[in-house]
């Protein structure tokens, strides 16, 4: 089963699922926001792809972050912040064939999907 996870108001998610739909793929949405995000689901995400690769500093979430919560990051600590504010998480999270793949390019997917 294919999953994609991410946020509804985000550009990136939105490319990702017109693309999934155009190449009438089945999948399954989990909106963090609307479906929720447990610690332990981060934490597999997390083995799987890194929390470095994970957090998304790039975004205006992160970098509204106070200074003090950017200082010193470990894992324990942004996973932490993760999941009080899953938009800090790069965007989409697919799961296909036992394998986690984070960020959308249509090659890449068309990679992942074997077209």
């Amino acid at each position: 089963m294919t999953k994609i996870y991410g946020i509804k108001n985000c550009d990136t998610i939105k490319k990702a699922l017109k693309w999934l739909t155009e190449q009438q793929l089945d999948f399954t949405y989990i909106d963090y926001r609307q479906d929720g995000l447990t610690a332990e689901l981060l934490a597999e995400f997390s083995a799987a792809c890194g929390w470095q690769n994970l957090l998304n500093t790039r975004g205006t979430t992160y970098r509204q972050l106070p200074q003090e919560d950017k200082e010193n990051l470990d894992e324990t600590k942004a996973l932490a912040l993760m999941l009080a504010q899953p938009a800090m998480i790069k965007r989409p999270l697919l799961w296909h064939k036992e394998q986690y793949h984070l960020g959308f390019k249509p090659e890449q997917y068309q990679q992942i999907f074997d077209l």
